[in-house]
């Protein structure tokens, strides 16, 4: 097993890669043959593809938890990837795994999810149901596969098998015995994808894609409580208890006493990325020196995460999750929010399932008639791709007979 120099006293400069990274000269292959770039490697060219598409731009109108228009300073989707993006190349750096591939992994991680965050999926999944349902990671392959138009010689962007492997795989494998949802049906724009192009989805996704989704959770607890705070939904004293998070409060306060509190709420973020990121680095490093992955293959194969964080660290997540869920996602101004958004949703859904002549030309042309299944599925792709400030404007033409068309 080869590593770069001094992998367990330092950070690695760019270029130093371990045996066990993603080789971007091994890439196996897109769907659709295309020459090598002569100035980008091949994830780079993924990475670069993702940042043009059209669903990456519409990021930045779909929320994490507030909607669009309650304030500019809460993060959408497309702050939280460029967060994401950075945790996920810097840990990457520091565990010699290739940073294109990761950071084209982290910028297309949240391109499936609806207006509305888990609202919007939560009701698209409803109206849905008898028609495949609805996956935010499906949607995400099924749009840089499918609907994303931009090349004359094939739908989609055709990405690399490594991306799309991650894209899908990133939480674990999905199907076979280790798959984390056994009971739960292989979402059908995966299972028509891998008809075509074999994801191998029984296995673990590459080094980096597991440090991607890692990456994702870092960013989302502390940006989320540092959301929470900014908008008053609960109190630095209400986390006094949480491990971690409160006595870091507690160290800061003592350590910058006249500091004002938004600057303790800066500081505290700050430190709790970074020991996150500094756990997540070490227990990756503990496992590689324990199971000796001389693969990207290897990894896939190991039975069980490369990347993860340590015991200690997971309870420590695990509690702050479950604050945030009962202080933040359950509070009742963003269920009113989110109420509306579910609403707003399923009224655009139904109206345009049984009359499709409503949508736009493009969409139209897509559909086969009224009420039917592909019609649905036209539908669901329709408002799935919508922002949350476009779904509460269409809502508007389409049900204010005082608005115009």
């Amino acid at each position: 097993m080869s590593f770069p120099p001094d992998l367990h006293s330092r950070p690695f400069g760019v270029g130093a890669h371990a045996s066990f990274a993603s080789d971007p000269e091994r890439a196996r292959g897109r769907l659709h043959p295309e020459a090598d770039s002569p100035t980008r490697s091949p994830f780079q060219r993924d990475r670069d593809r993702i940042i043009h598409s059209a669903a990456f731009r519409r990021l930045q109108y779909k929320t994490q938890v507030f909607v669009y228009h309650e304030g500019e300073n809460y993060r959408t989707r497309l702050t939280h990837s460029l967060e994401v993006s950075q945790i996920a190349r810097s840990v990457s750096r520091m565990l010699g795994l290739n940073e294109d591939l990761a950071e084209a992994l982290a910028l297309a991680h949240d391109l499936g999810h609806t207006p509305f965050g888990h609202a919007g999926e939560d009701a698209l999944e409803e109206v849905l149901h008898d028609y495949g349902g609805f996956d935010h990671n499906a949607q995400s392959l099924r749009i840089v596969t499918r609907l994303e138009r931009r090349y004359i010689a094939f739908d989609g962007l055709n990405l690399t098998w490594e991306t799309l492997e991650g894209l899908v795989k990133h939480n674990g494998p999905l199907t076979g015995p280790l798959a984390r949802d056994k009971g739960r049906p292989l979402p059908r724009a995966i299972a028509e994808y891998a008809e075509l192009h074999d994801l191998g989805l029984d296995s673990f996704a590459g080094p980096e894609a597991q440090v991607a989704a890692l990456s994702d959770d870092i960013a989302y607890n502390n940006h989320d409580l540092d959301d929470g705070l900014r908008a008053g939904l609960f109190s630095i004293r209400d986390l006094a208890d949480l491990p971690l998070v409160g006595p870091l409060f507690h160290q800061v306060r003592a350590d910058f006493p006249d500091a004002e509190p938004s600057l303790h709420i800066h500081e505290v973020v700050r430190r709790m990325i970074g020991i996150m990121i500094l756990d997540l680095t070490g227990e990756t490093r503990r496992r590689i020196a324990e199971l000796r992955p001389e693969s990207a293959d290897d990894v896939r194969h190991l039975g069980q995460p490369l990347a993860a964080f340590s015991e200690e660290m997971r309870a420590h997540d695990a509690a702050l999750r479950d604050f945030l869920f009962t202080h933040m996602y359950r509070h009742f101004t963003v269920n009113r929010m989110t109420s509306k958004g579910r609403r707003v949703v399923k009224e655009l859904f139904r109206l345009l399932w049984s009359e499709p002549e409503c949508l736009p030309p493009e969409w139209r042309r897509l559909t086969d008639g009224k009420g039917t299944p592909r019609t649905a599925r036209v539908v669901g792709d329709y408002i799935a791709g919508m922002t949350d400030r476009f779904a509460l404007d269409e809502h508007r033409r389409m049900f204010d007979l005082q608005e115009k068309p």
